[in-house]
């Protein structure tokens, strides 16, 4: 009986894991995010200071637990990073514990809701800018500044949510879902 069991339960269970895969997968024909550049002119450096660490002093961990803090350390455990270049979206995603919600940014603000664009962003928020045809996001600190990608190049900290041009606005902090 336990080997009938064993032979059914394998197969079984694999055919979970394919199927959540699907699920969390971006739909057929979302435009990646990968490519999407941040340029020059999209950074405003006289609106506060940055920081990221060297690579010898990252100390990956895993995704966030759900939680407004869980994703701030997320991106605190991920400092000088450079492995989400290109794909924001999918770092405020991993910061949360999801990932394949939203095609990019820009997806994220017009899907998300209620829109706040004024006031500081409290802790583990959606912050977005326009500056790409993908826009861009990272995640409130609770104090004014952010974490996001292309802060000098990598997952880093600004002091500002100005740091980026075209600032947007923010929603809630809360797991990316449709």
């Amino acid at each position: 009986m336990c080997s009938i069991l064993a032979k059914v339960a394998k197969p079984a269970s694999v055919a979970a894991l394919a199927i959540a895969a699907l699920a969390v997968a971006p739909a057929a024909g979302a435009a990646p995010e990968t490519g999407a550049t941040i340029t020059a002119a999209d950074i405003n450096p006289a609106a506060g200071t940055f920081t990221t660490l060297s690579d010898g002093d990252l100390a990956i961990q895993g995704a966030g637990d759900g939680t407004p803090a869980g994703a701030v350390q997320w991106f605190k455990n991920h400092m000088g990073s450079t492995a989400y270049q290109g794909l924001c979206e999918k770092a405020v995603e991993n910061a949360y514990g999801t990932t394949g919600v939203w095609a990019s940014a820009n997806a994220h603000w017009n899907g998300a809701s209620p829109k706040h664009t004024t006031g500081t962003p409290p802790k583990g928020s959606f912050v977005y800018w326009n500056i790409s045809q993908w826009g861009h996001v990272g995640i409130a600190d609770g104090s004014g500044g952010i974490y996001a990608s292309s802060i000098g190049g990598k997952i880093g900290h600004a002091s500002s949510v100005h740091y980026f041009n075209n600032y947007r606005g923010w929603t809630p902090a809360a797991v990316p879902h449709r």
